[in-house]
Order: structure tokens, then sequence, then C-alpha cells
């Protein structure tokens, strides 16, 4: 004790003792943690297929590039169509660059890209000649943004800009490297004074630098030979049906720009009896039966009668046929139901969509168009029951007069002699 202080005597030890301490906290603390881990095989083989799933990804964007980098030193009319399948899958696995568009556009977009080398390090890369995808190398954006989406208006890029402050005299702001397998620029030409020079530019941050290529011209073009091709195909199925032969080609372009395409698969309802059609169909390809519904008399083991409904197929429809228009244009239920019995590619007009049409065009579809079977009467149809009943009865009797004579004789299919050796 000097100068009058007293010491406090400390809880906390010190020296060797103190290490022990800190030690045997450290394993209780592992202890604990190690309690609480899992003993679960589940929770680990789930961390495994994660950490082979970003291995896998990682191998396969690398492969990619080394692809993508190889094929795209070919001009595009070398490439032949092996070359722009392996693109295509290669291009799928860069959900950055594949996400902005769509799988179709993305095909086509392989017969026109290029690629796009740069030699010299810190060097301007214009953004708004076209979408780039980083190869080879690494760059530094001048301005963010650094990307314009095809899905994004013009308004909500600018607003954007706004948002993050984007200043084109300001070569300060802050900037991000984008490193291999990310994109910068854009697909669509932004077109105005307001596009300044600097707005999604890139300067190489080191020498070599390689890009995929789009430029907005190769995209644009692409884009209008598919709405092209599109447009074509809607009035091929159009001009194929009976009702629209006579048609001039202004009000068929009026109708088949509305047609959107839909897949249906086998055994599905497309059009119930006695409702209101959910659309027009136009049948590109496959098969659909048409249903009618009628009162038949079922016979009971007991000998009495029934009263039962019962569906007949009254024919069937394929391509180059349409439906439903009488429905929606007379707001009447149909007198048919549809069902498909192939896998059936099929054309549709919303109702929505046909009442958009002028009072003109809607009135020469309500002359064109005629009812689906109106030739077929009440004698027909039941007696085309009769005869598909007829027909269901002599399978079954034929059916039942087999497995009669097989357990008579004891022939049982992989027994006695019958067994495969």
């Amino acid at each position: 004790m000097e100068g009058g202080q007293h010491s406090i005597p400390s809880n906390r030890p010190s020296g060797p003792t103190a290490a022990r301490s800190n030690s045997t906290q450290e394993e209780e603390v592992d202890d604990e943690s190690q309690a609480e881990q899992s003993h679960d095989i589940r929770d680990y083989t789930k961390q495994l297929r994660k950490y082979r799933k970003d291995e896998m990804d990682i191998a396969n964007k690398t492969d990619g590039v080394k692809v993508l980098r190889r094929l795209l030193r070919k001009l595009p009319f070398q490439r032949t169509a092996e070359d722009i399948k392996i693109m295509y899958k290669a291009l799928k696995t860069f959900t950055n660059f594949s996400s902005m568009i769509t799988n179709k556009v993305l095909k086509e977009l392989c017969y026109v890209a290029q690629l796009d080398s740069w030699k010299e390090d810190n060097f301007p890369v214009f953004g708004s000649s076209g979408m780039h995808m980083i190869l080879k190398g690494s760059v530094v954006t001048v301005h963010n943004p650094h990307i314009y989406h095809p899905k994004t208006s013009l308004q909500d890029f600018k607003k954007e800009c706004a948002n993050n402050k984007y200043n084109l005299d300001d070569t300060k702001s802050p900037s991000v490297v984008l490193e291999v397998g990310e994109c910068f620029g854009t697909f669509e030409a932004i077109d105005g004074q307001s596009m300044h020079k600097t707005m999604l530019m890139v300067n190489t941050k080191e020498s070599n630098c390689e890009f995929l290529k789009i430029t907005t011209s190769e995209y644009q073009r692409v884009i209008e030979q598919m709405s092209n091709k599109e447009q074509t195909k809607k009035l091929n199925v159009l001009q194929a049906c009976e009702h629209f032969k006579m048609w001039t080609r202004q009000p068929k372009l009026k109708v088949a720009n509305l047609i959107e395409w839909q897949q249906f698969a086998p055994n599905t309802v497309i059009v119930s009896e006695g409702y209101e059609a959910p659309f027009i169909g136009f049948i590109l390809s496959g098969e659909c039966h048409v249903l009618k519904q009628i009162e038949a008399i079922h016979t009971l083991p007991d000998g009495k009668t029934d009263h039962k409904s019962r569906q007949v197929v009254v024919g069937t429809i394929g391509p180059n046929k349409s439906f439903a228009e009488l429905s929606l244009l007379k707001e009447e239920p149909m007198a048919y139901s549809i069902i498909t019995s192939t896998e059936v590619t099929l054309g549709t007009i919303s109702p929505h969509d046909l009442y958009s049409l002028d009072e003109t065009t809607l009135e020469l579809l309500l002359q064109s168009c005629q009812p689906t079977f109106d030739t077929l009467t009440k004698e027909k149809i039941e007696q085309e029951y009769m005869a598909q009943e007829l027909k269901r009865e002599w399978y079954q009797y034929r059916h039942n007069a087999v497995i009669e004579a097989i357990n008579a004789q004891g022939i049982r299919p992989g027994y006695g002699k019958w067994k495969k050796a």
C-alpha cells in the first residue's frame, strides 16, 4: 500500500491461469456450437449439393467463355447449325445476359453476335453502340447505371439515372468494376440528343479485353425479322380456314394481329357444351374431338331402364380449322364440347381483343362464319351413338371371350410352359 491508495483485488485471473481460463471458455463455446449442430445427414447433403452446384456453375461458365471466344472468331456466315446450338447453350449459363431477352431472340442473336477486341488498357468503350458481355479482362464503369434493360422504358431509365445522381459531366461518380461474364450497354438504340456520349460508357481496366457484342442495329433487324415471320405464320393459319379465304388482306391483318399461341396437352377440354367459349380457336397442328351430349336409355342388371346423359363423338377437327366464332360474336353457349385428342397448337383470340375490332370487321366475321357440324340432326347423332355403343360392346364381348378361353384351357401367360426362361 503506497501513497494512501488501497489496491482492489480483481476477480479476473492473470498470467498462466488467465490463459487456461480463456482456453477453457473457448473449448466450452466450441462444445456448445457442436452441440447445436444438427446430426441429421440431410442438412449436410443440402450443403454439399449447393456447394457442388456452385462449382458446376463456375465450371460451366468457364467452359462457356472458352467456347464463345472460339466460335465468335468465325464470321457469322461461317457458323454452322451445330455452332449456333453450342453458342446458345453456352449463353444460357450467363443468366444476367440471357434473362434480358426471350429464348427465341437469344437463339437468333447467336447468328449475328460478334467478337469485339480492345488491346489497350484505360480505353473508352461506348456501350450505347450495343450490348456487351465480357469474355476476357475487366472494365470500369464511368457512370451508373451501366446497362439499359430492353424491358425498361426510356423514361424509367432516365428516372433511374436521376435517382442515382447521374451527372453527365461528372467523371468522378462511383465506378464499378465489371468482370468476365458481366454485361454493359444496351440492346435497343437510345435516340435523341439526350443520349450523351459518355452514357453507358466504360473504360478497359487491362489490355487485350474481349467482348461478345450485339449491335443495336443487328438486334433491331432480328426483332423485325421475327415479327414479320410471326405475322406471316398467323396470316397463313387464318388464310387456310375456309371462312377467311375470300377476305382482303387489310381485315385479315387486323384479325391476325390479335392471335396468341397456346399449347394444349391431349385430353384437355377446350370448350364445354352449354357454356360460352373462352376464345376463338384456330388449329395450327394437332386434332380435337367434337362431342355432343344426348339423353340415352340405359338397361340396368335387373331389367329396369334408366335415362342417363352420354357424350357422343360426332366428328373431329384438325389443322386449318377454326371454332367458336359465333359463340363469342352472338354471346351464345356452345352446342358442342371440344376435347384435344393429341397435343394441339392453337391460335386464340380472347373476347376482349375480339371486341377491339372495328364494326365493319366484326360484321364481316359474323357473315363469314358458319356453325360447326350444323348439318347434324338429332337422328344422326343418335345413330352415331348406337354405332359407337355397338362397337364398344363388340370389343368388350371379344375381350371377355378371349379371357374365358384362356382361363378354361389353363393358359396363363407367365406360368407353366408359357413362363419366360
